[in-house]
């Protein structure tokens, strides 16, 4: 192997499926390289941070549970990690480290992908969940001008912390605030792990919803979550977690491999693969 290589790190890693996504794209564009697990326990990662430029690896992805750990090591962050506090993609600059939240960036090309001209009407969002995927969306949301960014989470506090953090457009509303706030939203994002198998699922009527709004979740196992599958018998247009997955990963590999890929039916197809059966099942979990 004479390319480049890069990495996903994470501990325990084996699950990711960036490896399949990037290894796709190598091969669909006949380039030369490679892209691996790499297992860091949480007590080597500075370190082994602090010597990635010097390493095999012309960069890497940071999955659970690194990525704070990142943000602190990488010197040089763009702005959504800064605004972040979490790095998920590093890339080697001059012999230093550069560090990026792709995050908003997926979430932001999927929806433009399944529902263009999703954000025509940037007035109310309503966001469910507070923790690091919701902190990503809520600043993607901002970059897009919405006018109110409603952040829902079962505890009220983290909820008023993220909007602290992160200021206006961004505020927090109580849970059950939820039905109040939905005849107002032109978008509704599930930023929790509700839905998910194994997991309780997301119990949130859409009824108060306008015949415009989409629906988004970044769960994908299963791939259509009972919140999408109730959206789309509304009529309503969604996007699964899915395509955020596979969109986060462009801008990692076109710093690591010098050629901008693209998300395509084939891809996605790739990555169907290797899910269970059940993953894309649109029964949840029972309680």
């Amino acid at each position: 192997m004479s390319g480049p290589i890069a990495c996903v790190i994470g501990w325990p890693v084996a699950h990711s499926r960036s490896p399949i996504i990037h290894k796709f794209w190598l091969d669909q564009l006949g380039l030369d390289g490679d892209y691996r697990h790499q297992a860091v326990e949480p007590s080597r990662i500075e370190g082994f941070l602090r010597g990635l430029a010097d390493s095999h690896y012309v960069g890497a992805n940071v999955t659970v549970p690194h990525k704070e750990a990142a943000f602190a090591v990488v010197p040089h962050l763009d702005a959504a990690a800064t605004a972040i506090g979490a790095v998920n993609t590093i890339w080697i600059e001059d012999g230093g480290l550069m560090g990026a939240n792709t995050d908003p960036t997926g979430f932001l090309a999927n929806l433009d992908e399944a529902a263009p001209g999703w954000d025509a009407r940037a007035d109310t969002a309503v966001l469910l969940g507070a923790g690091g995927a919701a902190r990503g969306l809520a600043w993607g949301l901002a970059s897009r001008h919405f006018g109110r960014v409603l952040v829902a989470n079962r505890t009220l506090a983290r909820g008023r912390q993220l909007a602290a953090d992160l200021g206006a457009p961004v505020e927090a509303v109580a849970w059950n605030q939820i039905d109040d706030v939905l005849g107002a939203a032109s978008l509704v994002v599930n930023a929790t792990t509700q839905g998910m198998v194994g997991q309780p699922p997301l119990a949130i009527a859409l009824d108060r919803l306008p015949n415009h709004a989409v629906v988004s979740d970044i769960v994908y196992t299963p791939l259509e979550t009972p919140l999408l599958a109730a959206a789309r018998s509304r009529g309503l247009r969604a996007g699964d977690g899915l395509g955020m997955l596979l969109h986060q990963a462009v801008p990692g590999f076109e710093h690591w491999f010098g050629a901008k890929p693209a998300v395509t039916p084939g891809l996605r197809s790739a990555v169907l693969a290797t899910l269970e059966p059940r993953a894309l099942s649109t029964k949840s979990e029972p309680f």
